[in-house]
């Protein structure tokens, strides 16, 4: 699958101050696309929305104090 046609967006769930952040892009096959905003042409994960929204849950959710 070509992502050459995507818009890419910075994640809300990213920091503002490092300059570190994730770009995402939907696609109308309901995909979500998830890149390094550093990296543009690098790898790129590519889940379906309920793996998205796994993942999601589980970055935003209570952080461990261990």
């Amino acid at each position: 699958m070509s992502t050459t046609g995507l818009t890419w967006f910075k994640s809300s769930y990213s920091g503002d101050s490092s300059g570190d952040c994730v770009e995402v892009a939907t696609c109308p096959a309901a995909t979500i696309h998830v890149r390094d905003s550093k990296d543009v042409l690098g790898p790129q994960l590519t889940l379906s929305p309920a793996a998205w929204g796994s993942f999601i849950r589980r970055v935003s959710g209570p952080r461990s104090t261990a």
